[in-house]
């Protein structure tokens, strides 16, 4: 049994042992079996496994007494801040979209607009603090969020900048990048900005049917391209990106990922791919998580290792700080008018606030039924244990890989 990495309970590898606790998760790969829990990741043999996939006691033993199964410190607390709810693009699949537009436009009609302001700013700081005290945390984390955040840099700046003065400030923002310049990079860079998430939908031509732009429809690709790279130039910033896979862009996924590694510099991007999920707006996406689905997300991340990204490494299934507390203890997500929401999928949609920063969180019998955690919004054609088949099946693709080429 050696240590390999760090990093709801999963359904077991054999569909018979019980659920491990704290989310730990046990697979089996070709030549051994992995264990994920909130400590790490360990490499197991055979005989520390039962025959129905259950860890054998002494292994389960002597992975807590190694601090596989102890889930780390929350040192930060998470807080999201959407800084304007409008964004300049039209894509259909978007959570903050009402509905799909019936025109078969670019314009579907979306959460309210509301924009950041300084008063605004002054008391989510305000709520940040009491929030932080109470928990025992001295330390910041922001996202950056939307719509998009860069359709308000001024209110992007003037966060990141205050909030430094209420504790230690570290920041990363999900954009789509189309507004990102190398002045505005290095500003927010300076500021304590660390990493960008922006989304494609597939290779060129597929993303520029799909992420269009609001206004005119037009072509976001080599925009988007350019951009990260002219603020790489000018930040030292990282870059996650995020490949939307649907029926419309599975095909063009291999071509986009050797694209990418010829435009961007990719020691400094983390790639990671994700099945474009049904949250009610209209938009379906028919690709399933069966048949060659598993095979072509592991050919991806191979691939991706291979031209030198960075892949997130797979772990323990945990809560997420921000609304895996239904107190909101570790972290709060606040739209731009400083109404709160339990996640960055109910932000800015009526009737699911759970609070304000004036006025704090309503007592819990009352957002009971508004606490949404994340993924609980999305809806899927599959069953839970399709869902978890394919999650097992690309992590242990992964985990092998990174063992048979000496990554781990």
């Amino acid at each position: 049994m050696s240590p390999a990495a760090s990093s709801g309970p999963a359904v077991p590898a054999t569909g018979t042992a019980e659920p491990l606790p704290h989310g730990a998760r046990l697979l089996k790969g070709e030549r051994n079996w992995w264990f994920l829990g909130p400590g790490g990741v360990a490499r197991l043999r055979d005989r520390h496994v039962t025959a129905d996939g259950a860890l054998h006691a002494d292994a389960e033993r002597r992975l807590h007494e190694s601090g596989m199964f102890t889930p780390g410190t929350i040192r930060s607390y998470a807080l999201t801040v959407l800084t304007s709810t409008h964004c300049n693009l039209g894509c259909g699949y978007c959570f903050q979209n009402t509905a799909q537009d019936q025109s078969g436009g670019s314009r579907p009609p979306r959460i309210a607009q509301t924009r950041l302001t300084s008063e605004t700013i002054t008391e989510i700081l305000g709520f940040t603090e009491r929030q932080m005290a109470a928990a025992g945390l001295d330390k910041l984390r922001i996202l950056l969020f939307g719509g998009e955040p860069l359709l308000n840099p001024r209110g992007c700046l003037e966060l990141l900048e205050r909030a430094a003065e209420i504790a230690p400030t570290s920041a990363w923002m999900i954009s789509n990048a189309t507004l990102l310049t190398p002045s505005l990079a290095r500003r927010l860079s300076d500021l304590g900005l660390t990493s960008v998430q922006v989304t494609f939908d597939g290779d060129r031509a597929d993303h520029d049917r799909i992420r269009i732009g609001r206004a005119d429809g037009g072509a976001t690709f080599d925009k988007i391209v350019g951009n990260i790279a002219k603020a790489s130039e000018a930040a030292p910033l990282q870059w996650t990106l995020r490949v939307n896979v649907s029926q419309e862009t599975f095909h063009g996924v291999d071509a986009l990922v050797d694209r990418l590694a010829g435009a961007l510099d990719p020691a400094r991007c983390t790639l990671y791919f994700a099945r474009i999920g049904d949250v009610g707006v209209g938009y379906n996406n028919s690709l399933l998580h069966t048949g060659e689905l598993p095979a072509a997300f592991a050919r991806w991340q191979r691939r991706a290792l291979d031209l030198g990204f960075n892949v997130s490494r797979p772990g323990a299934d945990k809560s997420c700080a921000t609304c895996g507390h239904t107190d909101g203890r570790y972290g709060a997500v606040v739209s731009a008018d400083g109404t709160l929401a339990s996640c960055w999928e109910t932000a800015g949609k009526p009737d699911w606030e759970v609070g304000t920063v004036a006025d704090g969180y309503r007592p819990g019998e009352e957002t009971r039924d508004r606490w949404i955690a994340c993924q609980d919004l999305y809806r899927y054609d599959e069953d839970v244990r399709t869902l978890a088949r394919f999650r097992d099946s690309v992590d242990t693709a992964l985990l092998d890989h990174l063992q048979e080429t000496g990554r781990l």
